[in-house]
């Protein structure tokens, strides 16, 4: 197979340079020359934000192109037209934000779809930006041609979003950590390297259409997560498991403060941790355990000193310290262990 991967150096898609490698593919990558490129593949340099910034695309045919842009949807509208005729499929890494919100538990690739959304439009947001990415290739290489890969959740080695990372950091540092509840509560993602595995495997299928992408639901819980986290550093770390109630109360923002969690019974964790992924399983889609994931992470963590690349256009994850001592003090003041889990510190 011959595949092309615009960008490749970083988290999803080096994790598609790399798994195609591993199948002996044959691998060119369109960039900007930021990064080291992943030893073996082919290295093309182009912006596709400046004019001619396509121009190393010029000559060349491919089985596959793999894109994972998630700004402006013209780049990627641009960019299907020019290679239209010269791939035979176009694998576009969106979102499930591209759903009209909140999307019901159990949502699946028929959901309503947000509007307002144009393949050649400007940046604008991010849920318009993925939907109009998603137009872009249909209307470059058809529905026949196109695979549209709703990612969820993403974890694993190189992520450069900050939600595993901090994780782990802040586990790694000990003591008393915040851990929101409830521990049995079912989370929805996906290893990165399992992603990129499904692409390649849906390209060889020679599969078309949109696919929700991310574990099956009860595949792993907030519990199994963070215990994953204390294994895996070594730490001395005590998970004070704390109600959500507690949480919200405190003024702490989901998501972003603490990484990875929402509340349950809410529109946010309907939408982000209880999609129907049976298309995608029946496809092929395997996930490895939440322990696997954890744990590869931090050894890569480790390997480039501890601290985690930070995409720019993404906002930075974690509990300040100073609050988190905060609530964690006024909830031992109430015998605040609502969740009435053991403690589970290795």
């Amino acid at each position: 197979m011959r595949l092309l991967v615009l960008g490749g150096t970083e988290f999803a898609g080096r994790a598609v340079v790399e798994a195609a490698l591993g199948r002996g593919w044959e691998v060119t990558v369109l960039n900007r020359g930021r990064q080291v490129p992943v030893p073996g593949a082919r290295s093309l340099t182009g912006d596709r934000t400046a004019p001619g910034g396509l121009a190393a695309l010029a000559d060349g045919d491919w089985d596959a192109v793999v894109d994972t842009w998630s700004a402006a949807p013209r780049a990627v509208h641009e960019t299907a037209r020019l290679l239209r005729g010269r791939a035979r499929r176009y694998v576009y890494v969106s979102s499930c934000s591209v759903y009209a919100w909140a999307p019901p538990a159990g949502y699946g690739e028929d959901a309503p779809l947000v509007q307002g959304a144009a393949p050649d439009a400007e940046q604008s947001e991010y849920v318009k930006d993925k939907r109009g990415g998603e137009l872009a290739v249909v209307d470059a290489f058809g529905a026949d041609a196109s695979v549209l890969v709703r990612a969820g959740l993403i974890l694993g080695p190189y992520e450069n979003v900050g939600r595993l990372p901090w994780w782990l950091t802040r586990i790694a540092r000990g003591g008393p950590v915040l851990a929101p509840g409830p521990h049995d509560l079912p989370l929805q993602y996906v290893d990165v390297r399992d992603l990129a595995e499904w692409i390649l495997g849906a390209v060889e299928q020679e599969l078309s259409g949109p696919y929700n992408l991310m574990s099956p639901q009860g595949h792993a819980t907030m519990g199994e997560l963070l215990e994953a986290c204390a294994r895996a550093t070594g730490s001395d770390a005590e998970l004070r498991w704390t109600a959500p109630e507690t949480v919200l109360g405190a003024g702490i923002e989901p998501w972003t403060e603490l990484p990875v969690w929402v509340p349950p019974g809410t529109d946010m964790h309907d939408a982000l941790h209880a999609a129907d992924v049976s298309r995608a399983v029946a496809a092929g889609l395997s996930c490895r355990p939440v322990a696997e994931t954890v744990a590869d992470t931090w050894s890569w963590l480790t390997s480039i000193g501890g601290v985690a690349p930070q995409r720019p256009d993404r906002t930075r994850k974690g509990l300040d310290p100073e609050l988190e001592a905060k609530v964690l003090a006024a909830a031992a003041t109430g015998s605040a262990d609502a969740e009435g889990v053991p403690d589970t510190t290795p």
